[in-house]
C-alpha cells in the first residue's frame, strides 16, 4: 500500500489544507445554487462545449498574470480557472455522469500511482532526475492505458494524448517533449541548431525558385521550420508560447512606439518612407 501521508505535516499545512477544503466546498455550493431551477438563467444554460470558450480565456488569463508576475491578479484569475472547472464538473454531474469529488479522486490517484519515487511503500528516491521523472511517468501511463484494456481496435500511443486543440506551437512543444520521453531526441541543443539551419535552407529554397501559384510545399517547409524552433525551445527549457508572447509585446510596445512618435510630429504611418520608420525604430530599439 502506497504511503500517501505528506512529509513534515505541520499543524499550519492542516489549518491551510482545512480552510482551503471548506472554501472550496463554499464554492461548489454555490456553483449548484447557480445551476438550481430558481438560480442564474444564464448559468442554468450553459453546456459543456458553450463553456469551451470561457475556459480557453480563463487559461489565457491566467497565463497573462504569472507574466505580469502580480500575485493579486494570479490569486484572481486562478479562482476563476477554478470556477470552470468546477461549472463543468457540475454538469457532468447532472448528467449522471461523474462529481467533482470523483474529478479529484482521479486526479489524486493518478498522481500517487505516477510518482512512486515519492509515495512507495520502499520510500523517497531523492537520487532521481527530472529527466527519469520525465521517462517514470510516460512508462506508467503507457502501462495504464495498457492495463486498462479500453482503445483496444484504436491502442493508444505515446502522442495520442496531446490535443489537437492545442494551440499549434505549444502542441509541438508537447509532441517532442512526449517523443523525447521514451528516446527519440536529438542530444544536444546544438544538433537541433543544424536541423533549424537545415529546415531554413529549405524554405528559402522554396523561395528562391519563385513558385507563386501552389504553396503548399512552402507550407510543408514553414512547418518544419517552426517544429524544428519549438523542439529547440524545449530542448534549452523555455516554454515557446511564453517566449513568442513577450516577442509579440515588445514588438508591439517598440512598434506603438514608433507610432506615437511620428504622431507627435504630425505624421501618419502611411506617409513615413519605409527608412524613416526603421530609423526611428532602430532609435526606440535603443531606448528600452
Amino acid at each position: 500500500m502506497a504511503d500517501t501521508t505528506p512529509r513534515q505535516h505541520t499543524m499550519a499545512d492542516a489549518r491551510t489544507a482545512d480552510s482551503a477544503g471548506s472554501r472550496f466546498d463554499t464554492l461548489v455550493d454555490i456553483m449548484r445554487a447557480l445551476r438550481a431551477p430558481d438560480g442564474c438563467p444564464w448559468d442554468r444554460e450553459q453546456t459543456l462545449g458553450s463553456l469551451r470558450r470561457f475556459v480557453l480565456e480563463e487559461t489565457y488569463e491566467v497565463l497573462a498574470a504569472i507574466e505580469n508576475g502580480s500575485p493579486v491578479q494570479l490569486r484572481e484569475e486562478l479562482g476563476d480557472a477554478l470556477f470552470e472547472v468546477v461549472f463543468l464538473a457540475q454538469i457532468s454531474e447532472e448528467a449522471g455522469d461523474f462529481s467533482i469529488g470523483d474529478a479529484i479522486e482521479t486526479v489524486c490517484a493518478k498522481l500517487i500511482r505516477r510518482h512512486p519515487h515519492v509515495f512507495a511503500s520502499a520510500g523517497r528516491d531523492i537520487s532521481i532526475t527530472t529527466d527519469q521523472v520525465n521517462q517514470q511517468w510516460e512508462r506508467i501511463k503507457f502501462q495504464e492505458r495498457a492495463d486498462t484494456g479500453l482503445d483496444i481496435e484504436r491502442p493508444k500511443t505515446t502522442l495520442a494524448g496531446v490535443p489537437p486543440t492545442l494551440p499549434s506551437l505549444l502542441r509541438a512543444y508537447e509532441i517532442s517533449a512526449r517523443a523525447a520521453a521514451v528516446g527519440f531526441e536529438w542530444a544536444t541543443p546544438g544538433d537541433v541548431i543544424d536541423k533549424i539551419e537545415e529546415e531554413v535552407a529549405e524554405v528559402r529554397h522554396e523561395v528562391e525558385s519563385g513558385a507563386t501559384g501552389d504553396l503548399s510545399r512552402a507550407e510543408e517547409e514553414m512547418g518544419d521550420l517552426l517544429f524544428a524552433i519549438a523542439n529547440l525551445s524545449r530542448k534549452l527549457g523555455i516554454e515557446p508560447e511564453a517566449a513568442l508572447r513577450r516577442a509579440n509585446d515588445k514588438f508591439t510596445r517598440r512598434f506603438d512606439a514608433v507610432e506615437h512618435a511620428f504622431s507627435a510630429r504630425g505624421r501618419s504611418l502611411q506617409n513615413v518612407t519605409l527608412a524613416e520608420m526603421e530609423d526611428e525604430w532602430q532609435q526606440v530599439k535603443r531606448s528600452t
